[in-house]
């Protein structure tokens, strides 16, 4: 806990107040879409009427969630600022006017500070990551999130300022801190001052995209929190797809003791309900500021709001209607790791498609494994009618390979075609000499020109297939296998794919389906099929090794001499980091695709095309 000391502006007594009723709280875990003003207000609402219908006292929305997250330079402009604020007023009417307005609502919003002065270095307009307290009709109080996050995906300070503000609610004689998730993941600030300033719970809305082992680290950050904060905390999450982001959801309650109360299943909007037993609150009439000695020496103002604890949702359902029912709070299973990686894909490709308007998807089946994996994500997220597969064979094209695609149409059920490309490679020869790998290339160039045409002639969104490997090493061609609009694996290394096919038939197998990727497109040797008898290991190392690699360099940062040291060929690691070097350009032009790692590509690993850096290998 960050040592604090408070600086008392008043003076008064302290008074404990009698025990109060256990605190029925929901949190809402949705998902909404960015931009979307209307559908997002209409999102809470709906989600409001649901909890008030079973006995919440208070609610809570995931961060900014009337705006959807992240805004990025939405931000900037001030009149979605202003759009945001105007959405908030009128959400907290139409509560009140659709009989919810008793029920405090925590709605994450985004905000302007009128205080702040323009200078250089802050966004203009001074916007603000805020969450809003919403009841009876009225904006009751607010509170601006204060740890802004600038690594990986997150710009925050480009966008943002901080608030120096914590707000108080007492609700059902329940003191209730709020804190915005960054908030959560340093020490000192609102959670330190949560504590000095009484709360008997923290309540934390986030925008947590997914990354692989985060939801545990999630639940041992809440506990480090809860004990920091001496109180309860709540965590409700955002749950979809926004661009290359995923959020998973995973929303939870951890007490005091680390203990977790009640948890969210990963990605499905969800209601989490749960009964607390929490400390009645404090009167502290002389407190109004808190002073953190050890962060900095950083003020924070205590703003406090008090609600007539007669006018919970509770008391008049006790009144009105007898017991209430239990809440439905529990223990959701946390997901294995394929099955929540594998789950990412499926959201983020669901949404992708759906909050941009298509209706379909088209790609390339070329029988191998990367395109039958991303064939059947396709199917599960958006359903086979939707999904419209093209095997585009050349005279390199081998018959298992035309097989292959044509049995996993055949086990999920997708539209499928053959188009055949032979007669137009030929045409393009007859007319522009080209060799070697300029051949080669022109192949996976006119199958991208196929899907486009189909794209455009028929409305279809088209689908990338190559994998992280692929693109960390170069081995796509541009406007070739890299066009599309979104890349469902762009962020699964080649492993990977292997391992999500074999547990997506294992898991079909269990249900007594049939098992959708054939077992050929998992067990032959991947092959690009460009020239006679290709194989990918004639241009790059074992996948298994590659990917070794590739975690050091493109996860962790690390460099050829400390690959070098942990025993991996000097030759073999230049030529690999190389090869990545080298790809940067690629990677910049490759469609999205939903971000699974620590670090990927575009939005986390951003790196310079023009460099002539190279790391250097020191002999074995």
């Amino acid at each position: 806990m960050v040592p604090s000391r408070l600086r008392r502006t008043a003076r008064g007594a302290a008074v404990t107040l009698t025990d109060v009723p256990r605190l029925r709280l929901a949190l809402a875990q949705v998902n909404p879409t960015v931009g979307d003003l209307t559908a997002n207000a209409d999102l809470v609402a709906s989600w409001t009427r649901s909890a008030v219908e079973q006995g919440a006292e208070l609610v809570a929305f995931p961060e900014m969630v009337l705006t959807g997250y992240p805004v990025e330079d939405l931000a900037l402009r001030p009149s979605f600022v202003s759009a945001s604020s105007e959405a908030l007023v009128a959400l907290a009417g139409r509560l009140r006017d659709e009989e919810l307005g008793e029920v405090p609502v925590v709605v994450g919003f985004l905000d302007r500070c009128e205080h702040d002065l323009p200078r250089l270095g802050r966004p203009s307009g001074s916007p603000q990551n805020a969450a809003a307290v919403l009841h009876r009709g009225e904006v009751l109080a607010r509170y601006a999130k204060h740890h802004l996050p600038n690594y990986g995906v997150f710009d925050e300070f480009r966008y943002f300022v901080p608030g120096d503000r914590l707000s108080v609610v007492r609700v059902r004689g329940v003191d209730i801190a709020l804190a915005i998730c960054e908030d959560l993941w340093q020490e000192g600030g609102p959670v330190s001052a949560s504590r000095a300033a009484g709360a008997g719970l923290l309540l934390v809305v986030n925008g947590s995209p997914y990354e692989r082992g985060k939801a545990g680290v999630r639940h041992e950050l809440g506990a480090l929190r809860a004990a920091e904060a001496g109180c309860t905390l709540a965590y409700v999450n955002l749950v979809g797809g926004q661009d290359e982001l995923v959020f998973d959801g995973g929303s939870f309650v951890v007490g005091q003791d680390g203990a977790v109360l009640a948890r969210a299943p990963q990605f499905e909007q969800t209601l989490l309900v749960v009964d607390l037993d929490l400390p009645a609150a404090v009167e502290h009439d002389d407190l109004d500021e808190v002073e953190l000695s050890a962060h900095g020496g950083t003020v924070f103002s205590i703003g406090r709001v008090t609600l007539p604890a007669s006018d919970a949702a509770g008391d008049r359902a006790d009144a009105d209607a007898g017991p209430r029912l239990p809440a439905t709070g529990g223990l959701a299973p946390q997901l294995p790791d394929e099955a929540e990686v594998y789950a990412a894909l499926v959201t983020g490709l669901r949404d992708y498609v759906g909050k941009n308007g298509f209706r379909s998807v088209v790609l390339g089946l070329s029988g191998g494994i990367d395109s039958a994996l991303v064939a059947v994500v396709a199917v599960d997220a958006l359903g086979a009618d939707a999904v419209h597969g093209v095997s585009m064979p050349s005279v390199y094209s081998s018959e298992h390979s035309k097989d292959d695609a044509a049995d996993l149409a055949a086990r999920t059920g997708l539209h499928y075609r053959t188009i055949a490309i032979g007669p137009m490679v030929t045409s393009f020869l007859d007319n522009v000499e080209l060799t070697g790998l300029a051949e080669e290339n022109l192949q996976a160039r006119v199958r991208g020109m196929t899907l486009m045409g189909l794209s455009n002639q028929e409305g279809h969104l088209v689908l990338a297939t190559g994998n992280k490997t692929e693109l960390a090493v170069g081995y796509s061609t541009i406007y070739g296998d890299a066009v599309g609009g979104y890349a469902p694996l762009k962020d699964v290394p080649k492993t990977t794919v292997w391992a999500l096919s074999r547990w997506r038939n294992t898991v079909a197998a269990e249900r007594g389906e049939t098992p959708p990727v054939p077992e050929s497109s998992i067990t032959k040797p991947p092959s690009a099929e460009l020239r006679p008898g290709q194989l990918d290991t004639d241009s790059l190392p074992d996948y298994a090794l590659l990917d070794d690699i590739l975690d050091d360099y493109v996860e962790q940062d690390r460099g050829a001499a400390e690959l070098v040291a942990d025993g991996f060929d000097p030759a073999l690691v230049e030529r690999v980091l190389r090869m990545t070097d080298l790809a940067e350009y690629k990677r910049r032009q490759y469609p999205p695709g939903p971000k699974i790692s620590l670090k990927a590509f575009g939005r986390d690993r951003r790196l310079p095309i023009t460099n002539r850096w190279r790391e250097s290998a020191p002999p074995a």
